[in-house]
């Protein structure tokens, strides 16, 4: 049947005849639903409660009103999927009962058992970390300058010492400190990952022609490391911005890691050429790349780990990221595990883990042999059953073959045999009753979407019914894939006056950010002394380089 609105139905009820009487015009009451669902349907009486001795006026009423039926009774239904009235009460019981659990906790959630039983039922505890993490790497996206005319288009838009108060996370803000910005180059071009090809010269005296903000490493304070159980220092990657042909446009071959510098004694341990030039590249000419992302992700997390095991405090690696920024953290990851990065003075290794969100596979089967037994480093991947791209590469020659034509075709060195690692939680946007179905590859590429199902999945089989809480409008921040009916605009997220400001002459001007882009990037970190880094900062240690 047919929706019916508002502006249809007021129309045909006030063509009704008038009764002359109140008593005869109260047989059908019609009322709005609550407050928060403002552009759902009017919510009315059935026809079944009418009064047997209604009139034909009343009979056309109940027309119009069983036309309403259906989607009152689906906005009825949908109400059910979110927490009740004192949800903001049930997560804060929710919260402290975590808190008490996450430090006593963390090595399970953190992978040393591979997540066994964690994920089917879903792990309540296990969920909200996930969500945790996946909203650290959302924070690049947030956080990035896409705008192309924009003078700083391809750096963050936010210092980092007020990187999460900026983005309005004030739980990031008081859990972690934002050590240091991470930079690439590469001279493979990644669509809508760098936006050099768009500078002009002009823009190259404020910011660079060849440099992309990548990503950051910040590490826990105090209070929040109390929480956890641990020190936890992460590493969240960006990925594309727009476009997903990415992976198809990679050059799909696997490369010896050996080659790169990475220290790997096996040449066999291969990886995606693409995605290993981004972390190793860089270009002695630009202030920002003079060493890759490599090299600058690897002397961060080499003085912060020493830092704090040199303390007394355990310390975990947790690397997180979506879509490309998957690849890279399970890349650096690795290459913390290879390098011996996670070591402290004693010999003792800080836990290493990816948290993975809608990844490529990275490497071949050897790589993962190296990766998960060799190494023990540890990789949840989340992704949606209907995006193509953790599907590749690899498409057909994968760890789902069986190993005999996975050895064979190994051993006969074809390119283009590849293997996920890590275990693997799919979930299926088609559970959600919020989202639409649409064929639009992005939307259930889209981070957000898998934040979104994370918090609505309790396990296989399982109703869909949102935990936390968490404001599924959020989905349409940069999509469109909620339903129509929950009338969030999509791609609503945009800066106020997109980041134009008002000058004390009255022009509107765009903010001048080399102050923070000089502040922000310190890539020649063997110069001074580590304790004269050493800053105190809101009762935590801060590592500013």
């Amino acid at each position: 049947m047919a929706r019916v609105s508002c502006r249809d139905v007021s129309p045909q009820l006030s063509s009704l005849p008038h009764r002359g009487t109140a008593a005869n015009t109260s047989h059908a009451k019609i009322s709005f639903r609550r407050a928060q669902s403002l552009c759902a349907p009017l919510a009315t009486i059935k026809r079944s409660q009418l009064p047997s001795a209604a009139t034909r006026d009343d009979a056309a009423v109940a027309s119009l009103v069983g036309q309403l039926e259906p989607n009152v009774d689906q906005d009825e239904e949908e109400e059910d999927l979110y927490l009740p009235d004192d949800a903001p009460s049930l997560r804060r019981r929710g919260a402290r009962r975590h808190d008490d659990e996450l430090a006593s906790r963390w090595r399970e959630i953190h992978g040393c058992d591979d997540w066994a039983g964690l994920l089917d039922p879903m792990d309540p505890l296990l969920r909200s970390e996930l969500i945790r993490y996946g909203e650290l790497a959302q924070a690049c996206y947030d956080a990035f300058d896409y705008d192309l005319s924009s003078r700083y288009c391809g750096s963050c838009k936010y210092p980092r010492r007020a990187f999460f108060d900026r983005l309005g996370m004030p739980d990031a803000a008081r859990g972690y400190a934002v050590t240091r910005y991470l930079y690439a180059t590469s001279n493979f071009r990644f669509p809508s990952f760098s936006f050099s090809d768009k500078r002009s010269r002009a823009d190259a005296k404020v910011w660079s022609q060849r440099a992309t903000w990548i990503g950051y490493v910040a590490v826990s304070t105090d209070e929040e490391s109390a929480r956890l159980g641990r020190r936890d220092v992460v590493i969240a990657w960006r990925g594309t911005i727009t476009r997903l042909e990415w992976v198809s446009d990679l050059m799909d071959f696997l490369r010896p890691v050996a080659d790169e510098g990475i220290p790997c004694p096996d040449r066999e341990v291969k990886v995606e050429s693409g995605f290993v030039d981004l972390y190793t590249d860089k270009d002695p000419s630009c202030r920002f790349c003079k060493y890759s992302a490599r090299e600058q992700v690897l002397l961060e997390v080499r003085k912060l780990v020493g830092h704090y095991t040199a303390l007394g405090e355990e310390v975990s690696v947790s690397v997180t990221g979506h879509s490309l920024g998957s690849s890279l953290a399970v890349l650096s990851a690795y290459d913390i595990a290879e390098s011996g990065a996670n070591l402290s003075g004693d010999g003792r290794r800080a836990a290493v883990c990816v948290y993975s969100f809608s990844g490529p596979r990275v490497g071949n089967g050897r790589f993962r042999e190296r990766f998960e037994g060799e190494l023990g480093v540890k990789a949840l991947r989340v992704v949606n059953v209907h995006d193509n791209v953790p599907r590749m590469p690899g498409l057909f020659l994968n760890e789902g073959v069986p190993e005999m034509v996975r050895r064979v075709a190994e051993g006969l060195r074809m390119p283009w045999c590849y293997s996920h690692v890590g275990v693997e939680l799919a979930l299926d946007h088609k559970r959600s009753p919020f989202l639409k179905d649409t064929l639009d590859p992005g939307c259930s590429h889209n981070l957000e979407a898998h934040l979104h199902l994370l918090d609505g999945y309790h396990g296989s089989g399982e109703r869909f019914v949102l935990a936390s809480g968490r404001d599924p409008a959020l989905v349409n921040k940069a999509s469109d894939f909620l339903k129509d009916h929950h009338c969030v605009p999509p791609f609503w997220r945009q800066d106020e006056n997109k980041g134009m400001v008002r000058a004390p002459d009255g022009r509107w001007i765009q903010p001048d950010r080399r102050g923070h882009l000089d502040d922000d990037h310190h890539h020649d970190g063997h110069s001074g002394n580590d304790d004269d880094k050493h800053r105190k900062h809101h009762g935590h240690f801060r590592l500013f380089g």
